[in-house]
């Protein structure tokens, strides 16, 4: 593999370990919001806040791990025909299936920033009572599918390697950080 493509593989990995790594803990804000909301409920007046709050944490926080998730390999697959495959033919079977993914990605990116643009352009709010803008969490679920899209192509070189019976790639920063592949 040309040392420019390893380099990208490197640096993409990095920058989405430690995206996933922060996102990993948005899910204790979000419990944090649902328990205040849970205690003004209970014992003084609800907010109108709390729950759209919950929502965009737990919309940043699938968004932004999805690349992470993709990198420790937590995706699902079909192991009953996968298994049996020897190491070069799952590397052949992973990189066509990174090939439809990457399309896929890039359409929801397309969408995404089309969606995100009129969010800023024209202010779009949420049409709850308590109407917050949506741009920002619609910036940070494009931003979330552009890292999934890196990883993507990311994860597409290393199976293509693979796939090959090359092994240039060091351990990804997952692994090297104790993760489980």
């Amino acid at each position: 593999m040309p040392n420019a493509v390893v380099l990208y593989v490197r640096y993409v990995e990095a920058v989405t370990y430690r995206v996933g790594r922060f996102a990993m803990y948005l899910i204790f804000a979000m419990l944090g919001v649902l328990l205040y909301s849970s205690i003004m409920k209970t014992f003084f007046l609800p907010v109108l806040w709390t729950l759209e709050t919950a929502q965009f944490l737990m919309a940043a926080y699938y968004m932004l791990g999805g690349g992470y998730s993709m990198q420790l390999g937590d995706h699902v697959r079909m192991d009953l025909l996968y298994t049996p495959l020897s190491s070069k033919k799952k590397g052949f079977t992973d990189s066509l299936t990174s090939i439809c993914l990457i399309v896929y990605l890039v359409m929801l990116l397309y969408g995404g920033l089309s969606s995100t643009q009129y969010a800023l352009l024209y202010g779009e709010k949420s049409y709850s009572s308590w109407a917050p803008y949506m741009g920002p969490i619609k910036v940070v679920m494009s931003f979330g599918i552009l890292l999934m899209v890196l990883q993507a192509i990311a994860t597409f070189f290393r199976d293509w390697a693979r796939a090959r019976g090359l092994d240039v790639f060091d351990a990804s920063p997952a692994d090297a950080n104790g993760a489980s592949v």
